[in-house]
């Protein structure tokens, strides 16, 4: 191993330590797992990344997402709040879910998460015609992550 690596490792180490608050011992448990490693050396190019999750369907819903609205994430998941309608519904977050999960997923598999079989997802509400209020559908895609 070269000692810039051997560098990089220590110090990804600390820090990611120091973040999440482990203590000695669990910071040596996440470390037993060699998949963790994989995950923080991927996540730090995850974080050059947004997840975008457009709405690309909208009739009747309560909360007035319209066609176009943009939920914006950080790379890991995150909501950039600043980034964000003022308010969005729970129940589209909750769709939100999984498909950020599976484009994580992707991208550590080494899959472009654009690639996607199956981007779309929407709100649980049936609409209307089937004895809800509204529905909305969602697609995902993510993008690099251009500073203003």
């Amino acid at each position: 191993m070269s000692i810039k690596k051997a560098v990089w490792n220590r110090l990804k180490w600390s820090l990611l330590k120091k973040r999440l608050g482990y203590t000695n011992d669990e910071m040596e448990l996440f470390k037993s797992n060699a998949r963790n490693e994989e995950v923080v050396d991927k996540g730090i190019e995850l974080e050059r990344r947004k997840i975008i999750i457009k709405v690309v369907e909208s009739h009747g819903c309560n909360s007035q997402h319209k066609v176009g609205d943009k939920f914006v994430f950080d790379g890991a998941g995150n909501l950039l709040t600043k980034e964000n309608p003022e308010k969005i519904c729970i129940y589209a977050l909750s769709a939100c879910t999984s498909m950020i999960f599976s484009s994580n997923e992707l991208f550590y598999a080494g899959v472009n998460p654009n690639d996607m079989r199956f981007k779309r997802a929407g709100c649980f509400d049936v609409g209307v015609q089937c004895g809800g209020w509204g529905k909305i559908v969602l697609e995902i895609s993510m993008t690099e992550n251009t500073k203003d």
